[in-house]
């Protein structure tokens, strides 16, 4: 009896390995889903509010500068209306008798500037009798251009100087990280407004057009210092991994080890600083244009529509004028730090929604 009540366990034991353990497999592969590190960091971002309606200002911007002249090609952002327009200026005089009574001025001008928003014109005319709808189009291109060529260029510097001082480290290090701390006590809008004064010399012959690309360009050149901080701190501290033991016994390049290996790694910490870092670069353009070092009246950017609150006239009277582009920067650098928290804390692996 012993013996066959063995062999029953046994059968037992092996129809449950044969068929019941096959069957639990077979409907954890059908009901659980495996996800990517990628498919759940998108899944964290996505579940985030605030990170959706950045990314709905962000796109909606970009369809608006880049995909709204295709259907308001009406008037170009650089050219004048010139439908004459009259106006008429009322002043009540009173005379030493008591006697008051009004004096209408008639004055015309050949542009039509500062015009009312209307079915030729939706958000008005500038001074200049420039549609405001095409520049803030034309502008949102320049802007947004302007920024993410800024910090990529940033990032660039960041990741070569970062890398190579986290990787090397002694000398290097010291030598990288000195020029860090020249450049963090630089201060970087007095000397752009420096430079940009020194831009409008004859002498050097530079098209105003394209002088807010130099101060762009220029500030790129001081600004790469915090990513490289940033880099090399990650890297000082993944470059004792075992995966890199593995690497400098393959023999492989210190070229590969740093930007095959080590630098992938310290990507998402830099999305999240480029994604804050587009912010602060529509701030600084927008800063330098109302100060009249960006683009001329003619090429139109944010920044430069915003300069015509400097007349008391505009700003009081004529909120189409202003009002519209100052909006636009305000969406433009929230959208850019919503998606820039939604990230960063999509890419903390300690988060839990």
């Amino acid at each position: 009896m012993e013996n066959k009540e063995i062999l029953e366990t046994n059968e037992n034991e092996e129809i449950l390995e044969e068929t019941g353990l096959k069957v639990a497999d077979d409907s954890i592969e059908k009901n659980v889903k495996l996800m990517s590190p990628m498919q759940m960091v998108l899944r964290r971002f996505f579940r985030s509010k605030l990170s959706i309606i950045g990314l709905i200002m962000i796109l909606s911007l970009f369809a608006f500068c880049w995909l709204g002249p295709v259907f308001y090609n009406t008037w170009q952002p650089d050219e004048v209306d010139y439908t004459p327009k009259t106006d008429f200026t009322k002043t009540e005089i009173e005379l030493p008798d008591g006697t008051v009574f009004t004096q209408v001025v008639e004055s015309k001008d050949s542009k039509n500037s500062l015009a009312k928003p209307s079915l030729s014109h939706p958000l008005g005319t500038d001074k200049n009798g420039y549609d405001i709808l095409a520049r803030i189009m034309s502008g949102g291109k320049v802007s947004l251009t302007i920024s993410f060529l800024s910090v990529f260029i940033i990032t660039f510097f960041g990741v070569v100087f970062g890398g190579i001082a986290g990787y090397f480290g002694g000398v290097v290090d010291n030598i990288i990280m000195r020029i860090c701390d020249i450049l963090m006590c630089l201060p970087g809008f007095p000397i752009l407004l420096i430079v940009g004064t020194l831009l409008q010399a004859e002498e050097f012959g530079i098209d105003m057009k394209y002088r807010i690309y130099y101060l762009m360009g220029f500030l790129t050149l001081i600004s790469w210092s915090g990513t490289a901080r940033l880099v090399r701190g990650q890297i000082l501290s993944l470059r004792e991994q075992e995966y890199m033991v593995a690497a400098e016994a393959m023999g492989y390049s210190v070229p590969r080890k740093i930007f095959k290996h080590l630098v992938p790694n310290v990507m998402p910490q830099l999305i999240v600083s480029m994604t804050l870092s587009l912010g602060s670069m529509i701030l600084y353009e927008s800063s330098l244009s109302y100060l009249n070092l960006g683009a001329p009246d003619k090429y139109a950017a944010w920044g430069t529509m915003i300069n015509a609150t400097n007349e008391i006239d505009i700003l009081q009277n004529y909120f189409n004028v202003w009002g519209p582009p100052g909006i636009c920067i305000i969406i433009a650098v929230l959208g850019f730090n919503f998606i820039g928290d939604g990230l960063r804390d999509a890419l903390d692996p300690k988060m839990r929604r």
